[in-house]
């Protein structure tokens, strides 16, 4: 797999019916490992690495927009049991642009998020969101945990 701009982890790889497999940590099982999931997977590390607590994050979260049922890549919560961050991950060959941002975007309706990270592990981007829909910011860097916990949601 190719090499990403996030940390490397210790990746547990196998290989099942000629199909190359990833052990993820959160949903204690192993999956296909795609382009896209070699991403996740440096991510979920990466939020593991910066104290972000496993027990609050869910993979593949299953979002209904509009009456469709759609999957968050990762949603990360407070404390409080209620969605704090979404992280739309993306194979490093898609471009992070403004269509990747709408699909994390249609993810928030319902889940109503202060943070919004999209990443194809090249290109990573948090942006902290305006509840007025007005004045969205990329920020530099991920928020601490703590910051994030302390956002009312």
């Amino acid at each position: 797999m190719q090499a990403l701009k996030l940390p490397p982890f210790d990746a547990r790889v196998k290989e099942e019916k000629g199909k190359k497999h990833i052990f993820d940590i959160i949903r204690k099982k192993f999956v296909v490992l795609t382009p896209e999931e070699w991403v996740r997977q440096h991510f979920i590390h990466f939020m593991l690495a910066a104290k972000y607590p496993a027990s609050l994050m869910a993979v593949e979260r299953m979002v209904v927009v509009n009456g469709l049922r759609q999957r968050a890549d990762i949603v990360l919560y407070n404390r409080q049991g209620k969605p704090a961050l979404i992280v739309e991950c993306k194979a490093p060959e898609v471009p992070v642009n403004n269509t990747t941002l709408a699909q994390a975007a249609r993810y928030n309706i319902p889940l109503q998020v202060d943070y919004l990270v999209v990443t194809n592990g090249m290109d990573n981007y948090c942006i902290l969101l305006d509840k007025t829909g007005q004045n969205h910011q990329v920020i530099g860097q991920m928020p601490d945990f703590e910051t994030i916990n302390g956002k009312t949601v």
